[in-house]
Parts: C-alpha cells; sequence; structure tokens
C-alpha cells in the first residue's frame, strides 16, 4: 500500500503538509518546561509598571538616606536668619519657618514614614497570616472566632479608633506601626483563609494526612507555600495604605510627634504657608503620591506574574505556541486543497 504522503515523480521523499510543518514548530519550541519560578520571574520584568515602581523605589530610598549625607545642613539643625527661604543652591527645597532645611526634613521625613509603612505592612502580615491560617485550616471554633474578630474589626469607625490609640502610643515609629498593624490585619488573614479554603481537600494534603504528618507540617510544608504569592501582593498594597494612614494622622497631629518628622508632619507643618508658599505644601505631597503610586505599582507586577490566570500573564514560550497554532489553523484550507489536488491527479494517472 503506498504511502499517502508519497506522490509519484517525487523520488520517493514525503512531502510535509503545512500543518504537520507548524505543529511540530509548535511542539519543538522547548525541550524543557520551565518551572514557575521561572514563569513569574519572566512576566514580572514583562510588565512595565511593575519594572517603572521598582525602579522608583530603589531611587527614592537612595535620595532619602543617601541625599542628606550631600548637605551641610542637620535634620533639626535652625537658622533664624534663613528662615522661609526659597530653593536655593545652599537650601535646594528652601526653608521652614525657623530656619531648617527642608530637604533634609524632607528626605528624612520620606524614609521616617516608609520605615512605618514596612514595620507595621509586615506586622499586619504576619499575625493576619497566622490567624487567617489556623482559621481556614482547622475550621469550626478557629474560624468562627477569627470571622467575628476580623467583622467587629471592619465595623468600627476605624479612623476614630486609630486616632486615640495613636494619640496615646503612636509617638514612635514602632508605636504608630504597631496601632496601624492592629486594624490592618484583617486583609490579609481573609485573604489566607480563602486560599487554604479552596485547596486544603486536595489530594495532596489528603494523602500528607493519610501519611501521618502533623497539622503543623502540613501547614508549614504543603499550605502555607501556596500562599505566599497572594502574600506578596497583599503585604505590597498594605504598605501604601499605611502611609497614607501614617500621613492622615500625622496631618491632623496624631500620629508622629517631634522631635522626629514624618511627610504628614511637614505637609502640617506648611498648610499655613499654602497662599504664599504653594512648593513647600507640594512637596512633601508629591514623595507621598510617588511612594504609594510606585508600591502599587509594584504590587500589580507581582499579582500578574504571581498568578498564571492573570491576563496577559502568557509567558513568551506560551505566546509563541499559539502564534504557531494560529499559522497552522491559517494554512489549514490551503493544505486541505492541495491534498485533494494530489489525490486527483493520483487517480488519472492510475
Amino acid at each position: 500500500m503506498a504511502d499517502p504522503d508519497i506522490r509519484p515523480g517525487s523520488d520517493s521523499e514525503p512531502t510535509s503538509t503545512p500543518q504537520k510543518v507548524a505543529v511540530a514548530d509548535a511542539e519543538g519550541l522547548s525541550e524543557r518546561p520551565k518551572t514557575f519560578g521561572q514563569l513569574a520571574r519572566e512576566r514580572f520584568f514583562g510588565h512595565k509598571l511593575a519594572l517603572i515602581g521598582a525602579i522608583g523605589l530603589v531611587l527614592l530610598v537612595v535620595l532619602f538616606l543617601v541625599g542628606p549625607m550631600f548637605s551641610e545642613w542637620e535634620f533639626d539643625q535652625r537658622n533664624v536668619r534663613d528662615r522661609k527661604q526659597g530653593p536655593s543652591a545652599e537650601h535646594w527645597f528652601g526653608t521652614d519657618e525657623i530656619g531648617r532645611d527642608l530637604f533634609v526634613r524632607t528626605a528624612q521625613g520620606g524614609w521616617y514614614s516608609m520605615q512605618i509603612g514596612v514595620i507595621a505592612a509586615f506586622v499586619a502580615t504576619t499575625v493576619g497570616t497566622v490567624l487567617g491560617a489556623l482559621a481556614g485550616y482547622f475550621g469550626k471554633l478557629w474560624d468562627i472566632v477569627v470571622t467575628n474578630l476580623v467583622n467587629l474589626i471592619l465595623t468600627v469607625p476605624a479612623l476614630i479608633v486609630l486616632s486615640v490609640f495613636a494619640n496615646k502610643y503612636g509617638a514612635g515609629k514602632w508605636g504608630l506601626a504597631l496601632v496601624l498593624a492592629g486594624l490592618l490585619w484583617t486583609r490579609i488573614a481573609r485573604v489566607v483563609r480563602g486560599v487554604i479554603l479552596s485547596i486544603k481537600e486536595q489530594e495532596y494534603i489528603l494523602a500528607a494526612k493519610a501519611a501521618g504528618a502533623s497539622h503543623a507540617r502540613i501547614l508549614a510544608r504543603h499550605l502555607l507555600p501556596n500562599v505566599m504569592g497572594a502574600i506578596a501582593v497583599e503585604i505590597t498594597l498594605l504598605v501604601g495604605s499605611v502611609i497614607v494612614l501614617e500621613s492622615t494622622l500625622s496631618f491632623l497631629g496624631l500620629g508622629v510627634k517631634p522631635p522626629n518628622a514624618s511627610l504628614g508632619t511637614l505637609v502640617r507643618d506648611a498648610k499655613g504657608d499654602i497662599d504664599s508658599d504653594p512648593l513647600r505644601v507640594l512637596t512633601p505631597g508629591i514623595f507621598i503620591v510617588l511612594i504609594v503610586l510606585c508600591v502599587n505599582f509594584l504590587g500589580d507586577g507581582l499579582r500578574d506574574a504571581l498568578d498564571p490566570r492573570a491576563a496577559g500573564a502568557d509567558s513568551k514560550e506560551t505566546q509563541q505556541v499559539k502564534k504557531a497554532a494560529k499559522k497552522a489553523r491559517k494554512q489549514m484550507p490551503k493544505a486541505s486543497a492541495h491534498n485533494t489536488a494530489g489525490a486527483r491527479a493520483d487517480r488519472t494517472s492510475s
């Protein structure tokens, strides 16, 4: 019986139809499948806004830490003769009402605000992860207690509660960060609880239980690693929320207290000069916006990188496969016509 791919007069060489070539190209794109970490890294570096956010955060940290080293003025150094001056070669952002250099104070205040944001986010994430994991895994009493506690905290007027506790305990960096974390851990707890509820009945978890693995081992080795992606996203977004709340409390006089300063206290100190010197109010406000935007961009990039179902999260390899498949579909009508013509020629010659 003759091979259908061998045509008369072709020197017994099989012909390759276009769809076979396209499918072969698609199948040979990669010999070794990429790991999840490689795909996540590829998606992250392909996310332009995430890269902008990461680079922006690095530049802001360098500015806040290294910038004051190039100034001859100290954080709380006063010079009444230079009070309320505009930007100059000596004072890059000008001076305040008692002659303090605003560039140095803005850099120190920005770094102070970022430290509060990071500390509060990590504390809230730790508490929320532990309570959310216990509620999702054990259920029953744990779930009832944690869920009702979360609902209770979400119903209280957050700004009023924060104002009361921050005014009493939030004079320092750690005190204010802990007060903010005390109300913000609920967001992480709900996310972790939901993820664990969705995966705790899967086969590998049931197999670990049947093998005699302890609850601590199942949580640490099998459940929590699957939550790390969601936690990484939430912690970055939480940093921005903390900085905004801290700035609000400090602006109201309930947050950071002298001699420390944050971006919120700088806006509060300059609010009386908004008509005569608007730049003094806008400068710390712009830095607040920049920090929050960079953190949110970074969080969006992490979400898309760590969630394979996110829109636009296909790797380059997947996109190549899709293009090859699309090309094969376009060439199939031509290939069918080509094969039909060949079959007619075979019948005519026979």
